[in-house]
Protein backbone atom coordinates (compact mmCIF):
# COMPACT_ATOMS: atom_id res chain seq x y z
CA UNK A 1 0.00 0.00 0.00
CA UNK A 2 1.65 3.53 -0.73
CA UNK A 3 0.50 7.31 -0.56
CA UNK A 4 1.04 10.50 -1.19
CA UNK A 5 -0.15 14.47 -1.33
CA UNK A 6 1.00 15.56 -5.05
CA UNK A 7 1.28 19.72 -5.84
CA UNK A 8 0.58 20.72 -1.94
CA UNK A 9 2.98 22.36 0.56
CA UNK A 10 4.75 20.20 2.38
CA UNK A 11 4.21 19.13 6.40
CA UNK A 12 5.98 21.43 8.58
CA UNK A 13 7.44 19.28 11.50
CA UNK A 14 6.82 21.67 14.26
CA UNK A 15 4.78 20.97 16.94
CA UNK A 16 5.00 21.12 20.69
CA UNK A 17 7.17 18.19 21.89
CA UNK A 18 5.47 15.84 24.68
CA UNK A 19 2.07 16.07 22.54
CA UNK A 20 2.23 13.18 20.70
CA UNK A 21 0.68 9.61 22.43
CA UNK A 22 2.02 6.65 20.83
CA UNK A 23 -0.58 3.47 21.43
CA UNK A 24 0.68 0.86 22.51
CA UNK A 25 1.39 -1.93 20.44
CA UNK A 26 1.60 -5.79 20.78
CA UNK A 27 3.57 -7.80 19.08
CA UNK A 28 2.17 -11.50 18.24
CA UNK A 29 4.42 -14.49 17.00
CA UNK A 30 3.64 -15.64 13.40
CA UNK A 31 1.48 -18.31 13.32
CA UNK A 32 -0.44 -17.61 16.70
CA UNK A 33 -3.86 -16.29 14.92
CA UNK A 34 -6.71 -16.33 16.90
CA UNK A 35 -10.53 -16.71 15.69
CA UNK A 36 -10.73 -12.94 15.13
CA UNK A 37 -6.89 -12.12 14.30
CA UNK A 38 -6.78 -12.91 10.63
CA UNK A 39 -2.91 -12.28 9.27
CA UNK A 40 -2.37 -10.79 6.13
CA UNK A 41 1.13 -10.12 4.18
CA UNK A 42 2.58 -6.82 3.69
CA UNK A 43 -0.19 -4.82 1.09
CA UNK A 44 2.20 -2.87 -0.73
CA UNK A 45 5.48 -3.44 -0.82
CA UNK A 46 5.50 -7.11 -0.61
CA UNK A 47 2.65 -8.67 -3.07
CA UNK A 48 3.32 -8.40 -6.24
CA UNK A 49 1.68 -6.02 -8.62
CA UNK A 50 2.28 -2.25 -9.64
CA UNK A 51 2.72 -0.49 -6.88
CA UNK A 52 4.15 -1.82 -2.77
CA UNK A 53 0.98 -2.48 -0.98
CA UNK A 54 -0.66 -3.68 2.04
CA UNK A 55 -0.38 -7.43 3.75
CA UNK A 56 -2.63 -9.87 2.13
CA UNK A 57 -4.80 -11.73 4.81
CA UNK A 58 -5.02 -15.28 4.80
CA UNK A 59 -8.55 -16.41 5.53
CA UNK A 60 -10.24 -19.62 3.77
CA UNK A 61 -10.14 -18.97 -0.38
CA UNK A 62 -13.40 -19.94 -1.53
CA UNK A 63 -12.92 -23.34 -3.08
CA UNK A 64 -9.09 -22.18 -4.86
CA UNK A 65 -6.46 -24.48 -4.08
CA UNK A 66 -4.17 -23.90 -0.92
CA UNK A 67 -1.00 -23.25 -3.50
CA UNK A 68 -3.04 -20.69 -4.73
CA UNK A 69 -3.83 -19.31 -1.08
CA UNK A 70 -0.49 -18.46 -0.60
CA UNK A 71 -0.35 -14.89 -1.69
CA UNK A 72 3.62 -13.30 -1.58
CA UNK A 73 3.78 -10.03 -0.22
CA UNK A 74 2.83 -7.09 -2.50
CA UNK A 75 0.07 -6.71 -5.08
CA UNK A 76 -0.51 -3.69 -6.43
CA UNK A 77 -0.03 -1.81 -9.83
CA UNK A 78 3.71 -0.83 -10.02
CA UNK A 79 7.25 -2.55 -9.67
CA UNK A 80 8.53 -0.24 -7.00
CA UNK A 81 7.16 -3.15 -4.60
CA UNK A 82 9.52 -6.03 -6.04
CA UNK A 83 12.61 -7.12 -4.58
CA UNK A 84 13.96 -7.66 -8.40
CA UNK A 85 13.69 -4.08 -9.50
CA UNK A 86 15.03 -1.25 -7.66
CA UNK A 87 12.90 0.39 -4.87
CA UNK A 88 11.30 3.32 -6.01
CA UNK A 89 11.28 6.44 -4.13
CA UNK A 90 8.32 8.21 -2.77
CA UNK A 91 8.32 12.30 -2.73
CA UNK A 92 5.23 13.01 0.03
CA UNK A 93 4.07 16.68 0.04
CA UNK A 94 0.73 17.17 1.52
CA UNK A 95 -1.63 19.76 2.39
CA UNK A 96 -1.44 21.21 6.34
CA UNK A 97 -4.97 20.61 6.65
CA UNK A 98 -3.98 19.71 10.35
CA UNK A 99 -1.95 23.07 11.60
CA UNK A 100 1.95 22.59 12.37
CA UNK A 101 2.38 18.93 13.16
CA UNK A 102 5.36 16.47 13.78
CA UNK A 103 3.80 13.37 11.66
CA UNK A 104 5.91 10.50 13.43
CA UNK A 105 4.85 6.37 12.91
CA UNK A 106 4.80 4.58 15.69
CA UNK A 107 6.55 1.46 16.39
CA UNK A 108 5.03 -1.01 13.87
CA UNK A 109 2.81 1.69 11.99
CA UNK A 110 0.88 2.39 15.23
CA UNK A 111 -1.48 5.09 15.56
CA UNK A 112 -0.36 8.44 16.19
CA UNK A 113 -2.68 10.87 18.44
CA UNK A 114 -1.87 14.45 19.12
CA UNK A 115 -3.39 16.68 22.01
CA UNK A 116 -6.24 16.41 23.93
CA UNK A 117 -8.75 13.10 23.95
CA UNK A 118 -12.43 14.06 23.10
CA UNK A 119 -14.76 11.22 22.27
CA UNK A 120 -17.76 11.87 20.26
CA UNK A 121 -21.01 10.92 21.99
CA UNK A 122 -21.92 7.44 21.13
CA UNK A 123 -24.33 6.25 18.65
CA UNK A 124 -24.90 9.98 16.58
CA UNK A 125 -26.25 9.26 13.18
CA UNK A 126 -23.12 8.33 10.24
CA UNK A 127 -24.20 11.90 8.80
CA UNK A 128 -23.14 13.38 12.08
CA UNK A 129 -19.99 11.12 12.63
CA UNK A 130 -18.61 11.58 9.44
CA UNK A 131 -19.04 15.12 9.26
CA UNK A 132 -16.59 15.11 12.39
CA UNK A 133 -13.73 13.78 11.04
CA UNK A 134 -10.82 15.29 8.47
CA UNK A 135 -9.66 12.51 6.20
CA UNK A 136 -5.88 12.86 4.26
CA UNK A 137 -5.59 9.34 2.41
CA UNK A 138 -1.60 9.28 1.17
CA UNK A 139 -2.14 6.67 -2.28
CA UNK A 140 -1.09 5.63 -5.06
CA UNK A 141 -3.92 5.78 -7.86
CA UNK A 142 -3.48 2.71 -9.68
CA UNK A 143 -2.57 0.65 -6.41
CA UNK A 144 -6.14 -1.71 -5.56
CA UNK A 145 -5.48 -1.26 -2.15
CA UNK A 146 -5.84 2.49 -2.57
CA UNK A 147 -8.56 2.01 -4.82
CA UNK A 148 -10.92 0.40 -2.60
CA UNK A 149 -10.21 2.54 0.64
CA UNK A 150 -11.52 5.51 -1.88
CA UNK A 151 -14.23 3.00 -3.15
CA UNK A 152 -15.45 2.71 0.88
CA UNK A 153 -14.81 6.65 1.87
CA UNK A 154 -16.64 7.37 -1.60
CA UNK A 155 -20.14 5.21 -1.14
CA UNK A 156 -20.01 6.66 2.84
CA UNK A 157 -19.93 10.46 1.54
CA UNK A 158 -17.00 10.69 3.78
CA UNK A 159 -14.74 14.14 2.62
CA UNK A 160 -11.25 13.23 2.58
CA UNK A 161 -7.99 14.44 0.86
CA UNK A 162 -5.46 13.12 -1.52
CA UNK A 163 -1.82 13.17 -0.83
CA UNK A 164 -0.40 11.52 -4.73
CA UNK A 165 3.15 9.81 -4.23
CA UNK A 166 5.73 10.49 -6.53
CA UNK A 167 6.89 6.82 -7.37
CA UNK A 168 10.58 7.66 -8.53
CA UNK A 169 12.19 9.41 -5.01
CA UNK A 170 12.40 7.52 -1.11
CA UNK A 171 12.23 10.28 0.26
CA UNK A 172 8.42 9.91 1.06
CA UNK A 173 6.03 9.36 3.76
CA UNK A 174 8.78 10.45 6.02
CA UNK A 175 6.31 10.87 8.77
CA UNK A 176 5.69 7.39 9.46
CA UNK A 177 7.88 4.34 10.14
CA UNK A 178 5.22 2.52 8.14
CA UNK A 179 6.20 2.71 4.55
CA UNK A 180 3.63 1.22 2.92
CA UNK A 181 0.01 2.60 1.17
CA UNK A 182 -2.57 3.31 1.76
CA UNK A 183 -2.07 5.39 4.96
CA UNK A 184 -5.46 7.36 6.53
CA UNK A 185 -4.98 10.47 8.65
CA UNK A 186 -8.05 10.82 10.48
CA UNK A 187 -8.72 13.83 12.96
CA UNK A 188 -11.33 13.90 14.97
CA UNK A 189 -11.51 17.42 16.93
CA UNK A 190 -7.58 17.22 19.33
CA UNK A 191 -7.38 13.90 18.36
CA UNK A 192 -5.63 12.03 14.94
CA UNK A 193 -4.84 8.67 14.12
CA UNK A 194 -2.46 6.91 11.70
CA UNK A 195 -4.54 4.13 10.28
CA UNK A 196 -2.29 1.75 8.20
CA UNK A 197 -3.30 -1.48 5.97
CA UNK A 198 -6.71 -0.80 3.47
CA UNK A 199 -8.18 -3.33 5.37
CA UNK A 200 -7.56 -2.02 8.67
CA UNK A 201 -8.46 1.47 7.47
CA UNK A 202 -12.28 0.06 5.85
CA UNK A 203 -12.95 -2.01 8.78
CA UNK A 204 -12.39 1.06 11.30
CA UNK A 205 -13.90 3.46 9.88
CA UNK A 206 -17.10 1.60 9.39
CA UNK A 207 -17.08 0.52 12.79
CA UNK A 208 -16.66 3.87 13.77
CA UNK A 209 -19.80 5.21 11.68
CA UNK A 210 -21.84 1.97 12.75
CA UNK A 211 -20.97 2.18 16.56
CA UNK A 212 -20.13 5.46 17.23
CA UNK A 213 -17.27 4.70 19.37
CA UNK A 214 -13.70 7.17 19.85
CA UNK A 215 -11.85 6.21 16.64
CA UNK A 216 -8.59 6.40 18.57
CA UNK A 217 -10.18 3.65 21.05
CA UNK A 218 -11.44 1.72 18.09
CA UNK A 219 -7.64 1.56 16.33
CA UNK A 220 -6.33 -0.51 19.14
CA UNK A 221 -8.37 -3.61 17.89
CA UNK A 222 -6.34 -4.08 14.77
CA UNK A 223 -2.91 -4.25 16.74
CA UNK A 224 0.07 -4.66 14.23
CA UNK A 225 2.13 -7.73 14.54
CA UNK A 226 5.41 -9.21 13.05
CA UNK A 227 5.31 -12.19 11.20
CA UNK A 228 7.56 -13.35 8.36
CA UNK A 229 6.57 -14.31 4.63
CA UNK A 230 7.19 -17.24 2.81
CA UNK A 231 9.94 -15.44 1.33
CA UNK A 232 11.49 -15.18 4.50
CA UNK A 233 11.04 -11.35 4.69
CA UNK A 234 9.68 -9.71 8.11
CA UNK A 235 6.26 -7.95 7.60
CA UNK A 236 3.67 -6.23 9.34
CA UNK A 237 0.50 -7.81 9.70
CA UNK A 238 -2.84 -6.89 11.77
CA UNK A 239 -5.33 -8.44 13.67
CA UNK A 240 -8.98 -8.52 13.22
CA UNK A 241 -8.91 -6.51 9.79
CA UNK A 242 -11.61 -8.33 8.09
CA UNK A 243 -13.75 -7.73 11.30
CA UNK A 244 -16.28 -4.90 13.08
CA UNK A 245 -16.08 -4.12 16.56
CA UNK A 246 -19.43 -4.23 16.73
CA UNK A 247 -21.87 -5.20 20.32
CA UNK A 248 -24.73 -7.82 19.35
CA UNK A 249 -27.15 -5.37 18.40
CA UNK A 250 -25.10 -3.28 16.02
CA UNK A 251 -24.28 -6.42 14.46
CA UNK A 252 -27.67 -7.73 14.02
CA UNK A 253 -28.82 -4.52 12.79
CA UNK A 254 -26.31 -4.11 10.44
CA UNK A 255 -25.77 -7.61 8.83
CA UNK A 256 -28.98 -9.09 10.39
CA UNK A 257 -27.54 -12.57 11.02
CA UNK A 258 -23.80 -14.10 11.23
CA UNK A 259 -24.14 -15.83 7.83
CA UNK A 260 -24.08 -12.47 6.18
CA UNK A 261 -21.15 -11.36 8.54
CA UNK A 262 -19.09 -14.26 7.48
CA UNK A 263 -19.68 -14.03 3.54
CA UNK A 264 -18.28 -10.52 3.68
CA UNK A 265 -15.10 -11.01 5.69
CA UNK A 266 -14.92 -14.35 3.28
CA UNK A 267 -14.96 -12.32 0.32
CA UNK A 268 -12.84 -9.35 1.19
CA UNK A 269 -10.28 -11.63 2.28
CA UNK A 270 -10.34 -13.62 -1.10
CA UNK A 271 -9.89 -9.89 -2.74
CA UNK A 272 -6.57 -9.45 -0.75
CA UNK A 273 -5.42 -12.60 -0.94
CA UNK A 274 -6.25 -13.92 -4.62
CA UNK A 275 -7.80 -11.32 -6.60
CA UNK A 276 -5.31 -8.78 -5.67
CA UNK A 277 -2.88 -10.98 -7.28
CA UNK A 278 -4.55 -11.51 -10.50
CA UNK A 279 -4.29 -7.80 -11.79
CA UNK A 280 -0.13 -7.26 -12.43
CA UNK A 281 0.32 -10.54 -14.53
CA UNK A 282 -2.60 -9.41 -16.41
CA UNK A 283 -2.14 -6.15 -17.43
CA UNK A 284 1.80 -7.25 -17.72
CA UNK A 285 0.50 -9.92 -20.19
CA UNK A 286 2.17 -8.41 -23.41
CA UNK A 287 5.19 -6.27 -23.74
CA UNK A 288 2.57 -4.00 -25.20
CA UNK A 289 0.14 -4.13 -22.60
CA UNK A 290 3.02 -3.56 -20.11
CA UNK A 291 4.01 -0.51 -22.26
CA UNK A 292 0.08 0.88 -22.42
CA UNK A 293 0.08 -0.21 -18.58
CA UNK A 294 3.13 2.50 -17.32
CA UNK A 295 1.27 4.94 -19.65
CA UNK A 296 -1.27 4.91 -17.82
CA UNK A 297 0.65 5.12 -14.48
CA UNK A 298 2.41 8.10 -15.71
CA UNK A 299 -0.42 9.64 -17.00
CA UNK A 300 -2.12 9.21 -13.47
CA UNK A 301 0.67 9.48 -11.21
CA UNK A 302 2.69 12.76 -9.79
CA UNK A 303 6.25 11.92 -11.94
CA UNK A 304 8.39 15.02 -13.43
CA UNK A 305 9.10 14.87 -16.89
CA UNK A 306 12.47 12.73 -17.20
CA UNK A 307 10.66 10.98 -14.18
CA UNK A 308 8.27 9.82 -15.78
CA UNK A 309 9.69 8.75 -19.38
CA UNK A 310 12.35 6.31 -17.41
CA UNK A 311 9.61 5.05 -15.70
CA UNK A 312 7.20 4.64 -18.79
CA UNK A 313 10.19 2.59 -20.47
CA UNK A 314 12.43 0.80 -17.71
CA UNK A 315 9.02 -0.16 -15.90
CA UNK A 316 7.15 -1.67 -18.43
CA UNK A 317 10.25 -3.99 -19.51
CA UNK A 318 11.28 -5.10 -16.26
CA UNK A 319 7.49 -6.04 -15.20
CA UNK A 320 6.49 -7.64 -18.29
CA UNK A 321 9.50 -9.91 -16.84
CA UNK A 322 8.47 -10.39 -13.39
CA UNK A 323 5.28 -10.64 -14.22
CA UNK A 324 6.74 -13.80 -15.99
CA UNK A 325 7.58 -14.70 -12.37
CA UNK A 326 4.31 -13.84 -11.06
CA UNK A 327 2.49 -16.40 -13.15
CA UNK A 328 4.32 -19.27 -11.82
CA UNK A 329 4.46 -17.78 -7.92
CA UNK A 330 0.51 -17.73 -8.17
CA UNK A 331 0.48 -21.40 -10.08
CA UNK A 332 -1.86 -19.06 -13.18
CA UNK A 333 -2.64 -21.07 -16.02
CA UNK A 334 -0.36 -20.11 -19.12
CA UNK A 335 -2.96 -17.48 -20.26
CA UNK A 336 -3.17 -15.57 -17.02
CA UNK A 337 -6.57 -13.75 -18.72
CA UNK A 338 -8.41 -17.61 -17.91
CA UNK A 339 -7.66 -16.83 -14.31
CA UNK A 340 -9.25 -13.56 -13.85
CA UNK A 341 -12.21 -14.92 -16.10
CA UNK A 342 -12.66 -17.32 -13.31
CA UNK A 343 -12.24 -15.09 -10.50
CA UNK A 344 -15.03 -12.58 -12.03
CA UNK A 345 -17.31 -15.22 -12.55
CA UNK A 346 -17.12 -16.88 -9.36
CA UNK A 347 -17.63 -13.55 -7.39
CA UNK A 348 -21.17 -13.56 -9.77
CA UNK A 349 -21.90 -16.92 -9.10
CA UNK A 350 -21.40 -15.59 -5.22
CA UNK A 351 -23.61 -12.40 -5.19
CA UNK A 352 -26.27 -14.63 -7.27
CA UNK A 353 -29.02 -13.82 -9.23
CA UNK A 354 -31.74 -12.82 -6.62
CA UNK A 355 -29.45 -9.67 -5.48
CA UNK A 356 -27.82 -7.11 -6.66
CA UNK A 357 -25.20 -6.87 -4.28
CA UNK A 358 -23.33 -9.53 -2.13
CA UNK A 359 -24.83 -6.89 0.35
CA UNK A 360 -28.33 -7.33 -0.63
CA UNK A 361 -29.87 -4.16 -1.56
CA UNK A 362 -26.99 -2.06 -1.16
CA UNK A 363 -23.06 -2.66 -1.52
CA UNK A 364 -21.39 -4.29 1.52
CA UNK A 365 -17.63 -4.19 2.07
CA UNK A 366 -17.00 -7.32 0.30
CA UNK A 367 -19.02 -5.35 -3.02
CA UNK A 368 -16.71 -2.64 -1.99
CA UNK A 369 -13.68 -4.35 -2.11
CA UNK A 370 -13.53 -6.11 -5.73
CA UNK A 371 -15.21 -2.97 -7.04
CA UNK A 372 -12.27 -1.57 -5.69
CA UNK A 373 -9.67 -3.95 -6.85
CA UNK A 374 -11.15 -3.99 -10.78
CA UNK A 375 -10.92 -0.30 -11.16
CA UNK A 376 -7.67 -0.06 -11.25
CA UNK A 377 -7.99 -1.86 -14.77
CA UNK A 378 -10.24 0.54 -16.82
CA UNK A 379 -9.03 1.96 -19.84
CA UNK A 380 -6.44 -1.17 -19.98
CA UNK A 381 -6.76 -4.00 -22.40
CA UNK A 382 -7.19 -6.52 -19.73
CA UNK A 383 -10.25 -4.43 -18.42
CA UNK A 384 -12.22 -4.63 -21.74
CA UNK A 385 -11.52 -8.24 -22.26
CA UNK A 386 -12.92 -8.44 -18.44
CA UNK A 387 -16.30 -6.77 -18.69
CA UNK A 388 -16.38 -9.07 -22.75
CA UNK A 389 -15.52 -11.89 -21.37
CA UNK A 390 -17.10 -12.40 -18.42
CA UNK A 391 -20.58 -11.95 -16.57
CA UNK A 392 -19.33 -8.99 -14.08
CA UNK A 393 -20.23 -5.82 -16.41
CA UNK A 394 -24.27 -5.92 -15.02
CA UNK A 395 -22.86 -6.16 -11.10
CA UNK A 396 -19.44 -3.89 -12.00
CA UNK A 397 -22.10 -1.29 -13.59
CA UNK A 398 -24.20 -0.93 -10.38
CA UNK A 399 -21.76 -0.46 -7.69
CA UNK A 400 -20.26 2.34 -10.03
CA UNK A 401 -23.74 3.73 -10.20
CA UNK A 402 -24.30 3.34 -6.45
CA UNK A 403 -21.27 4.75 -5.65
CA UNK A 404 -21.72 7.77 -8.21
CA UNK A 405 -24.99 8.52 -6.06
CA UNK A 406 -23.16 8.59 -2.93
CA UNK A 407 -20.68 11.12 -3.84
CA UNK A 408 -23.61 13.51 -5.45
Amino acid sequence: EWGSWGGHSQVEETIASGRGVHLAVSEVPSGQEGERCLSSGGEKPEESSFLPGEPTGRAPEPELPAARARSPPCACFFPCCLSSVPSLVLRVSLEDAFGKLQLEGGAGGGAWAPGLRSPPPLLLPQLLLSSRLQLTLYQYKTCPFCSKVRAFLDFHALPYQVVEVNPVRRAEIKFSSYRKVPILLAQEGDSLQQLNDSSVIISALKTYLVSGQPLEDIVTYYPPMKAVNEQGKEVTEFCNKYWLMLDEKEAQRMYGGKEARTEEMKWRQWADDWLVHLISPNVYRTPAEALASFDYIVKEGNFGTVEGAMAKYMGAAAMYLISKRLKSRHHLQDDVREDLYEAANKWVAAVGKDRPFMGGQKPNLADLAVYGVLRVMEGLEAFEDLMRHTHIQPWYLRVEKAIAEAVQ
